[in-house]
């Protein structure tokens, strides 16, 4: 009597998915979960004219490539399943050299490609300039912005009013930033309005966006700049303009004066713990920040 085989004995057998089974599910697992995260509070979901223009130029330069990218792929697993071994009809030409008509193909595309990009790129870049005043429906709000290790500093300079780590902005009025760095360069950056820009030391860069409707959306920095840089995020509150002139006129009886010995002490490495609102601004302080004529104490960064 013959012992049964093993495979005999086990009704079932346990099959594992294979290595690239499991990649190819926790890419697109990946992939699903960035865009369902971009799609809601990223650059594809913008609140503003600046970013729903450079929505826009991401899906006009992504249909482009994908003009090229999908033929590819489909063009090659054609010739894999029409090459195949068991093919008899595949003609099989080891001496082929030249075409003309299909160089013709291959660089024409690519070309094309380059020049359909370069022209979104070329109207793109002059149209959303970030220095370029948007069209003005109504007076833009100036606002001063200064980064610090690691906060954000805004300068209401019209109402006198300052914020720290919390950028409060009426919605539909242009606004209209000026901003600079006490240390190191650092780079302003609200995704669901647009527009990164750098701030740099002893320099001042423009940047004009707009909300265009009530809402809380997250602003960072996006260029690292030490041990707090993770934690240098802040707020934009986009409010109805009369809860915006109520928010301000609050905000001057609130106390707190924004003046040299404050920034001063804000100059100092720390990591961003919340909002503070400023009643008083001295004058002309961002400009004596940015042009360097201010002696700030700036001990050793990251202690």
């Amino acid at each position: 009597m013959h012992a049964a085989s093993p495979d005999r004995m086990s009704p079932e057998v346990t099959r594992t998915p294979s290595a690239s089974a499991m990649w190819l599910r926790a890419i697109s697992m990946t992939c699903a979960a960035m865009l369902m995260a971009s799609c809601k509070e990223g650059v594809l979901d913008p609140h503003g004219p600046v970013g729903k223009a450079e929505r826009v130029i991401l899906y006009d330069s992504t249909a482009i490539m994908l003009a090229v990218v999908i033929p590819v792929i489909v063009l090659t697993l054609v010739f894999a399943w029409w090459f195949r071994a068991k093919n008899r009809r595949a003609r099989y030409r080891p001496d082929f050299e030249y075409s003309g008509r299909i160089e013709m193909i291959i660089w024409s595309i690519p070309a094309l490609v380059i020049v359909f990009l370069g022209g979104i790129a070329w109207t793109g870049s002059h149209d959303l300039d970030p220095p370029v005043p948007l069209a003005e429906s109504t007076a833009p709000l100036d606002i001063e912005v200064i980064s610090l290790d690691w906060r954000w500093l805004f300068i209401y300079p019209h109402e006198g009013i300052a914020s720290l780590n919390r950028l409060v902005v009426p919605a539909g009025v242009p606004l209209r930033f000026r901003l600079t760095s006490t240390t190191v360069m650092n780079s302003f950056f609200v995704p669901q309005l647009g527009s990164q820009i750098y701030a740099m030391p002893n320099m001042v860069t423009r940047l004009n966006l707009e909300a265009d409707q009530p809402g809380t959306f997250e602003g960072l920095s996006a260029q690292f700049s030490g041990d707090g840089f993770s934690d240098m995020r802040f707020n934009l509150v986009s409010m109805a303009p009369e809860a915006f002139k109520e928010w301000a006129s609050t905000t001057k009886t609130q106390g707190g004066v924004l003046d040299t010995s404050t920034i001063a002490e804000l100059v100092k490495p720390a990591k961003a713990e919340g909002a503070q609102t400023y009643a008083q601004v001295s004058e002309g302080l961002f400009d004596r920040i940015s042009s360097g004529h201010m002696a700030a104490v700036s001990p050793q960064r990251g202690q």
